[in-house]
């Protein structure tokens, strides 16, 4: 299937196929390369493109909540830069993100709200701001 046609898979119910048009414009807005790549089979696009076109399908469905498991895994470092401004951008424009990322630094630095787990418990738990200052934090993760 080509890029287009992923979206356009994740817009087939109610209120998302209505919308389609409007939504499909909003991602291309947020992801120019698949505009640019919109008829090329999605299983020939890059990591990060892939990365991008599994996001925009994910947004075509008018979601409220949108979980992100570890999505700069394998990326370049350009990239992933690319992928937090897009999910901060997300949360920006009115959809909560559930974000599950190791990378801790740019992650505290967007987030309202975070939760360190180990072992499956909660450790810590404060404003990304707080948990980034966190003494704990920095010894444990940043190896400052």
């Amino acid at each position: 299937m080509s890029v287009e046609e992923n979206l356009i898979m994740g817009s087939l119910h109610g209120e998302a196929k209505a919308k389609r048009r409007q939504t499909l414009e909003y991602v291309y807005g947020l992801f120019p390369r698949l505009k640019e790549r919109r008829k090329q089979l999605a299983g020939t696009l890059s990591g990060g493109e892939q990365q991008m076109a599994a996001i925009g399908r994910g947004l075509m469905s008018l979601p409220r909540i949108m979980m992100f498991d570890e999505p700069s895994l394998g990326l370049a470092p350009l990239l992933v830069q690319e992928i937090f401004t897009i999910i901060k951008k997300i949360n920006q424009d009115g959809v909560t993100v559930l974000l599950v990322e190791q990378n801790v630094t740019q992650t505290l630095k967007m987030c309202h709200r975070a939760y360190v787990l180990e072992n499956g418990r909660v450790v810590l738990e404060g404003t990304g701001k707080a948990l980034l200052e966190n003494a704990q934090i920095k010894e444990a993760f940043l190896g400052i």
